[in-house]
């Protein structure tokens, strides 16, 4: 069926004619992207005209008018009709019954409508007013009526445009970034709003508005594309919800990748994020473009007066390095630069423009591009020399990079980046696609040069930590191998690949160890220090895992993880230099310890007390993270079943994060009889402040004597809140590490975080008979990475069969 046979369908036959016509057209499967959009925006204009005809017999002077993406014929199967009807401002009564007779159909249809009644005086004011209705009227399209009387307005309104627009495009830009500002940036986002997010489709129809003031235009190449493939994805974003939204949240992407018959909701947030990126680049290469233009205009008078009205002045350029110069606040290529004879130029130039903190121009990148050679292989000194210096230039890389791989030079010189260009990381921790996060670490591994004695070698592994990514497997071994390539063809000698593969192949090493394992143990100790090998290893592993985390997201470093790391860092340095990491002895009890015991055994019942950590040094933390390490809690209690899930519960219910538990028998001084636990834990409050001593203590000793059901209480407040939809948590995962130390047994629970999480581990654990001797916990986004050092009644490991059975008891329970 064609568009016209549709719109035939809709002639004379009102609204159920329409909507008839307008759902067989939305059904069709042979029809989708612009052919659809074109084809609605026909029948509807089929429609309303005759709308129109039928109230404006005998009226002169009037005029429908589409606006907006109504306007461009570009109607997404739930788009607002965004209509002006447009008088001359002859007999209002007569206009406003015509307005009655088009409004009411649309909506008894249940269509969104954007509409108003003006005469062309009126819209032009409105228009200078607001620059929402300014840029609607910019596409204005004649329906139906007086065509006379829309195409005035078109052109009053193109011409009031241009001529405002040195005061206008300003005020324009300042909106768009408070608008990204708002709703981020579209190619990182995984629930992201396809059209007011910056790189959307509203950006998109920003630079048509730019190009239509004639001050500066867009790049071209592959902007409408991008367009078209956001205009399709909303489309079944419409047609699979149907709602008029913008959002593509999680559990619509798969059914939306299916509509668009893409592989998987991966393949679908991969094509929107290089829509965006192409989107977002020409915008910021437009407004560039344009302040540029704006700060001529505004100095050109000044100069010919100085100059007596005589030849225009010539643009100063400034050198940089060979072939690339500065020329009106833009890196430029030297008017003897020969790209085609020096394949070292992209990267000399984009190192040259990320140390002056200036863009590298459109034209300059365009011609590299067009000309570039393939480097030798091994890539010469300098070709290395220039890449280390750009990825060491701070925040002015990425937008440096961000220009070479427009373009497509980033996979010319590295073409293993292909596989992780825009690639989304479903997790809620990191806030970037995997390239980006890369070039993010690299920026952050830039303020820790000074750190290393290879600065080089830090630089090149934080920008390939993740390179693996691409890959099936783990990352982290995939990776390896891919180093291995690349940093020898890039010019690396034997010795230096080889640490830059120890660095990508254990970059979370150190962050995993430190949080989940007992640094007290030497066997963890020496299981890194034999993955590291060396001292200098060890240093460049340090900056990279605190690049890393830094470049992830906020909820991956903290001063307690970088205390944490920094100790491990020490003990395994002790190693390398020859010390023997010596079997952990039971320290003797403090005084507080011994106090805490001895009331613990009078009384029968738990005491406990609340200590605030100390920070710690300035060089171990963050930067900028002013998180403190929490506050260290001290339980004794006498010895009985049920204590761990017992305190675990009972901080659930009080809302107190557990960061590290250790349980151990205290030795009582002679003359005391008895046995108690201590438990020495660090905890933070979720929310406000940390409850009293006192109430914790009232509840957990109605919890061990079993009058506080904390299993009810928590369900009852899981209950209260509303079950939200979202996407559906992996199973948990239980494993035995049976390696990772002589004096215990290692289970290690990766499962989705929760309230109560830990009472729950704990109660199985205690249903086991096995004894908890420490606990280490590390949150990341919404999963838990739980490691519980554990032992039998005795004291000793559990056999292999006995620690497989708990792992799989405990696992089921979880899983129930």
């Amino acid at each position: 069926m064609t568009s016209t046979d549709v719109s035939k369908d809709a002639e004379g036959s009102g609204p159920s004619g329409y909507a008839a016509a307008r759902l067989r057209l939305l059904t069709e499967e042979a029809r989708s992207g612009p052919p659809r959009r074109a084809a609605l925006a026909e029948l509807t204009d089929e429609w309303l005209t005759g709308l129109f005809a039928a109230g404006a017999e005998g009226l002169r002077g009037v005029s429908l008018v589409a606006v907006g993406g109504y306007g461009r014929g570009e109607l997404s199967p739930r788009s607002d009709l965004d209509l002006l009807l447009l008088h001359d401002g002859g007999d209002s009564k007569a206009v406003a019954a015509l307005a009655d007779r088009i409004w009411y159909p649309v909506w008894d249809l249940g269509l969104a409508l954007d509409h108003s009644v003006r005469t062309p005086a009126e819209a032009r004011k409105t228009a200078g007013e607001d620059l929402k209705v300014q840029l609607g009227l910019l596409d204005a399209r004649h329906i139906a009526g007086d065509l006379g009387l829309t195409a005035g307005l078109r052109t009053s309104v193109l011409a009031d445009w241009r001529n405002q627009a040195p005061k206008r495009l300003p005020e324009l830009q300042e909106l768009s970034a408070e608008r990204a500002e708002r709703q981020g940036e579209l190619q990182y986002l995984l629930e992201p709003d396809l059209k007011e997010a910056r790189g959307g489709l509203r950006d998109a129809t920003i630079l048509r508005a730019v190009a239509a003031s004639w001050l500066a235009d867009a790049p071209r190449e592959g902007l409408d594309d991008a367009r078209r493939r956001l205009l399709d994805v909303r489309d079944a974003l419409h047609l699979t919800t149907g709602r008029a939204t913008d959002r593509l949240s999680l559990q619509e992407q798969d059914q939306v990748a299916a509509e668009l018959g893409l592989l998987d909701a991966d393949t679908l947030l991969r094509q929107v994020y290089e829509a965006a990126r192409v989107i977002s680049y020409a915008s910021d290469v437009t407004w560039r473009e344009v302040g540029r233009v704006l700060r001529a205009r505004a100095v050109r008078p000044r100069l010919r007066a100085m100059l007596g009205g005589g030849a225009k002045p010539t643009a100063e350029r400034s050198p940089l390095a060979e072939g690339v110069v500065e020329q009106d606040g833009e890196v430029v290529l030297a008017r003897a630069a020969r790209p085609e004879r020096d394949p070292v130029l992209p990267l000399r130039a984009a190192a040259a423009a990320a140390q002056a903190g200036l863009p590298l121009s459109l034209h300059a990148v365009r011609r590299m591009a067009a000309n570039v050679r393939p480097l030798p292989t091994p890539w010469p000194a300098e070709a290395r020399e220039q890449l280390v210096t750009l990825l060491g230039s701070g925040r002015p890389t990425v937008e440096v990079w961000e220009a070479l791989e427009a373009e497509g030079l980033i996979t010319h010189f590295l073409p293993d980046w292909e596989r992780v260009r825009c690639r989304p990381q479903r997790n809620a921790v990191h806030i970037w696609t995997v390239d980006r996060h890369l070039i993010e670490t690299a920026v952050r591994a830039s303020e820790f040069t000074r750190r290393v004695h290879r600065p080089d070698l830090l630089l090149v592994a934080a920008l390939l930590h993740d390179i693996g990514k691409g890959w099936p497997g783990d990352h982290s071994v995939a990776g390896e191998i891919i180093v291995k390539d690349v940093a020898a063809r890039i010019g690396f000698d034997r010795d230096d690949v080889a640490v830059l593969s120890t660095l990508v192949r254990h970059h979370l090493l150190l962050v995993e160890t430190a949080t989940r394992r007992d640094l007290e143990d030497p066997a963890t100790v020496r299981s890194v220090a034999e993955a590291v090998g060396s001292q200098g290893t060890l240093e460049l592993l340090h900056a990279l895992t605190e690049a890393d985390a830094l470049a992830t997201g906020p909820a991956a470093w903290s001063s307690w993880r970088g205390s944490l790391v920094a100790d491990l860092v020490k003990r395994v340095g002790a190693v390398l230099a020859g010390d023997d990491p010596a079997e952990p002895e039971a320290a003797a009890p403090t005084a507080e310890q011994e106090r805490l015991a001895i009331e613990a055994i009078a009384t029968g019942s738990p005491v406990l007390a609340l200590r605030a950590q100390t920070e710690p040094p300035a060089e171990e933390q963050a930067p900028g993270d002013p998180e403190p390490l929490g506050v260290e809690l001290l339980i004794a209690v006498p010895d009985q079943p049920g204590v761990l899930p017992a305190v675990a519960g009972v901080l659930a219910m009080h809302r107190l994060t557990v960061r590290t538990a250790e349980l151990s028998a205290l030795d009582l001084p002679d003359g005391v009889e008895g046995a108690v636990l201590l438990l020495n834990w660090r905890v933070a409050a979720e929310y406000g402040s940390l409850p009293q001593a006192a109430r914790l203590r009232a509840d957990l000793v109605r919890a061990l004597d079993g009058s506080l059901d904390i299993a009810g209480r928590l369900a009852e407040r899981d209950a209260a809140y509303p079950r939200r939809r979202g996407v559906v948590a992996p199973p948990p995962r239980v494993t035995v590490h049976p390696a990772a130390s002589r004096l215990a047994t290692v289970i290690e629970v990766r499962a989705q975080d929760a309230p109560g999480l830990l009472f729950r581990i704990g109660r199985a654990l205690e249903d086991a008979s096995v004894r908890v001797r420490s606990a280490h916990v590390s949150t990341l986004g919404a999963n838990a990475v739980d490691a519980f050092y554990v032992t039998g009644p005795e004291g000793a490991p559990l056999p292999g069969e006995e620690a497989a059975a708990v792992a799989r008891k405990l696992e089921e329970t979880l899983r129930g």
